[in-house]
């Protein structure tokens, strides 16, 4: 897998049946490993080593209805009072983060209400802040660390 804008992270990982597998901490379990899923995992290592969210928090590769459409999120990270800190949406570091991207997680972001938004394919990121009066969102330079 190629290096991404992030920090080094040690992972574990396993081949299978001729398959690349990385273990996903959240998830428990190993996952293959796909060029978004190496984007995926760097990503949860950033919010837990960087930026100071807690596991517990942090929910990975879910479902939800969106106009009657089930999607999957790719990862989420609550506040303790069970609200939507944060949405991620990963793509592999061969897609190009386009509006397209940013419509597909405002769609989702319809039903879920987060504070923030990142998008990410590994060499680039974007961070917005939700502005639920102007129904706007504002870019950021990074997210803000996790703080109760």
């Amino acid at each position: 897998m190629i290096k991404l804008n992030f920090p080094s992270y040690q992972f574990r990982v396993k081949n299978s049946e001729n398959k690349t597998a990385i273990f996903d901490e959240l998830r428990k379990k190993f996952i293959i490993l796909t060029p978004e899923e190496w984007v995926r995992q760097h990503t949860i290592q950033y919010l837990i080593q960087q930026k100071n969210y807690p596991k517990q928090l942090l929910n990975a590769e879910k479902q939800l209805k969106v106009n009657g459409l089930t999607r999957r999120y790719d990862i989420v990270a609550y506040n303790p009072n069970g609200s939507i800190n944060l949405i991620v949406e990963c793509k592999a570091p061969s897609i190009k983060i386009t509006q397209d991207t940013f419509d597909q997680i405002a769609r989702y972001n319809l039903s879920l209400k987060a504070e923030q938004l990142m998008v990410t394919n590994g060499l680039e990121h974007y961070y917005c802040q939700m502005d639920y009066e102007l129904e706007k969102y504002h870019f950021l330079r990074e997210i803000s660390p996790y703080s109760l």
